[in-house]
């Protein structure tokens, strides 16, 4: 085994003589206080507490990628998860997996437990629960959206929550798009923009079942209307009325006698006194006089 720098692996003055030197304690030794705890994830919180004061700063003293300096690490996650179940609590709204979470949440462990400087004299629970919760935010800003926004518009979203559990709180009911963009001091279009972008978080498939609270059994798509072909119908009736109603009254009176009362052209020339052929010449004429007056509404 190489000769390490560490001084807890060290005894007496450094020196290139290896009969100065002991050899490298093993993980266990080098954290003795762990040898009898057996699953770290069963002691008590106060114990781990205490626990976790020890063994930071005795990682601080090891070198970086030791054996020792890994097994005290290690050991430092595993006796800290629970603050990694309790940052959780705060995100329970989500669908995620729980152990995919969990796995985000422990990597913020482990950032918190690099960083962390003993000679401050905090509290690691003070430093590791933001550290933890910003690593589940990421995750969530990042990787959740079912639609890509703009980051801008996914921290948007973030402050236009904040603000409507704020104000919401106060005004006893919720807030209205003008009351947040006078809360957060910003233009209403970008806060009507924020709110939008919240419908791209999540998503859910047509095939999803219906909730207990909707109306009718089976899937969401078997309950959605399609597209009614006769709404652009009522759009060119709406169109067509004052087009019609400038015509004259004996256009006004072929079409009505054509379309309203359904009488063929003969029946049309004979109350009229017209021939079937004037009949059909007319009602092209204003068929078409309508038609170009369409095109260019």
């Amino acid at each position: 085994m190489g000769v390490s720098a560490d001084p807890l692996l060290i005894a007496g003055p450094r020196t290139r003589d290896c009969t100065s030197v002991t050899p490298a304690r093993s993980p266990r030794e080098v954290a003795p206080e762990l040898a009898e705890l057996g699953d770290l994830a069963e002691v008590a919180p106060s114990d781990a507490r205490d626990l976790t004061r020890v063994l930071l700063v005795r990682l601080a003293a090891l070198e970086e990628g030791t054996r020792e300096y890994s097994y005290v690490r290690s050991s430092l996650v595993e006796l800290n998860l629970s603050l990694v179940r309790f940052a959780l609590r705060r995100f329970g709204s989500h669908r995620e997996n729980t152990e995919d979470l969990m796995q985000v949440g422990a990597v913020g462990l482990i950032k918190a437990i690099d960083r962390f400087e003993t000679e401050r004299g905090l509290e690691f629970t003070t430093f590791a629960i933001p550290t933890i919760l910003g690593e589940l935010r990421r995750h969530f800003r990042d990787t959740t959206w079912a639609v890509h926004v703009p980051r801008r518009l996914q921290e948007l979203r973030l402050t236009l929550a904040k603000a409507q559990d704020a104000l919401s709180q106060r005004l006893d009911r919720a807030p209205t798009v003008a009351e947040l963009a006078e809360h957060l001091g910003i233009a209403q279009e970008e806060v009507i923009e924020g709110l939008q972008a919240a419908n791209a978080h999540s998503t859910d498939s047509l095939d999803t079942p219906a909730g207990p609270d909707d109306d009718g059994p089976g899937a969401i798509a078997a309950r959605i209307g399609g597209t009614d072909d006769r709404l652009g119908m009522v759009e060119s009736l709406v169109s067509l009325q004052p087009l019609i109603a400038a015509l004259p009254e004996r256009d006004r009176l072929i079409l009505s006698m054509r379309f309203t009362e359904e009488l063929t052209q003969s029946q049309i020339g004979e109350r009229l006194g017209l021939s079937q052929m004037h009949v059909s010449r007319l009602l092209s004429r204003i068929l078409k006089h309508l038609r170009q007056g369409l095109d260019a509404a």
